[in-house]
Order: C-alpha cells, then structure tokens, then sequence
C-alpha cells in the first residue's frame, strides 16, 4: 500500500511539472466579455500574476475593475475606451469590454505611444482626465487614487 501511494504521489508531481512547463514561455490569448464570469481578484493589480513568467494565464496589457459610483461594489459589464486625446475626442484606439464580475482585461497589444485617455461607460460615462502609458490600472486605482467607476 505504501508503494501504492508513492506512485499516485509521483504521478501527481509530474503531472503538476508538466503543466507548469507547459505554460511557461506561453502567451494565450485572453479577453475579457461582457456577462463573463471567468475573472476574479477583482481590486487587484492583475499583472501581478498576468504577466511573462507570471502564474496567470495570459499576459495582459490592460487591465482593472470598474466599481459603482459609490465605489462600494463593482459594476458589472462596463466598456472601457482608449482615446488619443481626453474626454472621448481624437481617435478611439481601443476598445475593452468589462465582465460580469467588473473586471476588463486583454492580452491584445496596446500601443500607448505618447499616452491614452481613458473612458469607462456604463449607463454614463467618466473620463480619466491624464494620458495612460501603462495599462496596469489596478496598481494606482485602489490603493494610491480612487477606484475606477461608472454608473
């Protein structure tokens, strides 16, 4: 019996290995959609995992949550803009949809170039009043400047 289990425990440590090793290196396509439920760790700054060599599948190149205009819950299914010039003007770059969870996210490239604005719409719509070079929101919103929201 002891024999036995050291087998399954042997198996299962080369099945963990492998999966590991599998991912490594790898980049798979991941978007966010509207009703979704995929996500989690709403809040949080996701590429701290969602990053090469990060334990998260994809790597993403925008990503946040969007709350209510209270900022007591997310919003759910918000649609987040990227503009070239702020309050929705010049070009429309980019365009994510949130999840049901309130999380947006995509694996898509994102060219920031001289930076972005952002929009987040939900029934209304609220502008980001500076340019964006870095699609990690969660890593400012949150904890050093309010929470994105919509309502």
């Amino acid at each position: 019996m002891k024999s036995m289990r050291i087998i399954v425990a042997t198996a299962f440590i080369c099945l963990a290995v492998a999966a590991c090793e599998e991912k490594e290196g790898e980049n798979e396509s991941v978007i966010s959609s509207k009703n979704s439920s995929e996500s989690h760790h709403m809040g949080e700054n996701c590429m701290n995992c969602h990053k090469s060599g990060g334990s998260g599948e994809g790597w993403f190149k925008l990503a946040g949550t969007a709350y209510n205009e209270a900022k007591t819950s997310v919003y759910p299914n918000s649609v987040v803009k990227l503009y070239t010039q702020p309050n929705g003007q010049g070009t429309l770059k980019y365009t994510i949809n949130g999840d049901a969870k309130g999380n947006f996210y995509t694996t898509e490239n994102i060219d920031f170039g001289n930076g972005l604005y952002v929009s987040v719409e939900g029934t209304t719509v609220s502008f980001m009043v500076t340019p964006i070079s870095s699609g990690q929101c969660n890593s400012c919103h949150g904890s050093s400047t309010a929470k994105i929201w919509t309502k």
